[in-house]
């Protein structure tokens, strides 16, 4: 079956599981999937884990392989993970970095052209970048690079862990609604972990919200994001509201128990 399902899943490491007994009904193929929760709750865990990159238990079965038995070159193939910070800039220009990310997947991607690339980029707003040295772009340049780089390999399942967080206004709208066209273009399956609830809602069309390594609920971002839903998980007072253009968006009014000082 197409999507990705997983089930009985552990992670964690060797002292502490941060993820235990966790179940995903199936994530269709085409479709943007938001990971939401509280800071510690395991979303970047489950992301690594995924990738192969966290020891991690279970059943997960990607468009009707299991994931779980695949050697990790193998996965590799299949599965691209950005994380949220992403290594030290080497002395490569953009363009280079992202030919040599295409050619280091091989499988899928290994037939990526010079001008697929360039394409990548422009799609991106970075492709006066191109000549760039990756060790001289910004925090937020460098994320825009590490995002094309997970593009050009064509994965089946991108995992993009807070690729925002290092972005102005002008480029997360660009970012997400790009990863949503690409998500449908090329009908993978797109898990991204987001903080602000208002994307989430904006621009995603499934949501898992998780808490303490346990799926607390999963469906349509409306369904999912609720008052109840924001005390229970994040512990503040919140409603949904419509702006003038019908977009529903989260205002907080308060935490649901107050500090004490």
């Amino acid at each position: 079956m197409d999507g990705l399902r997983i089930s009985g899943f552990h992670a964690g490491y060797p002292k502490r599981k941060i993820i235990s007994n966790l179940n995903v009904p199936l994530l269709p193929r085409g479709k943007i999937t938001v990971l939401l929760g509280p800071n510690g709750c395991g979303k970047s865990t489950l992301l690594r884990s995924l990738a192969g990159l966290n020891r991690a238990e279970g059943e997960v079965w990607l468009n009707g392989t299991a994931l779980m038995s695949q050697p990790f070159a193998r996965r590799a193939e299949k599965v691209v993970y950005l994380p949220q910070s992403l290594p030290a800039g080497v002395h490569l220009h953009v363009l280079e970095s992202i030919i040599v990310a295409q050619r280091a997947s091989g499988g899928r991607s290994s037939s990526a052209s010079e001008a697929e690339v360039m394409s990548v980029l422009e799609q991106l707003g970075i492709s006066h970048l191109a000549l760039s040295y990756l060790d001289q772009l910004s925090g937020g340049q460098k994320q825009l690079v590490g995002l094309a780089q997970s593009l050009i390999r064509r994965p089946e399942l991108l995992l993009l862990d807070e690729p925002l967080s290092a972005l102005d206004l002008n480029y997360q709208f660009h970012v997400m609604d790009l990863v949503r066209r690409e998500t449908r273009k090329r009908n993978i399956i797109t898990i991204v972990v987001i903080h602000d609830i208002n994307i989430a809602l904006r621009h995603g069309e499934h949501v898992l919200m998780l808490q303490n390594g346990e799926l607390i609920a999963d469906g349509l971002p409306e369904e999912v994001i609720t008052p109840e839903s924001l005390a229970t998980v994040y512990g503040v007072k919140g409603r949904i509201e419509r702006c003038t253009q019908g977009t529903p968006q989260v205002l907080i009014d308060g935490l649901v128990a107050e500090p004490t000082l």
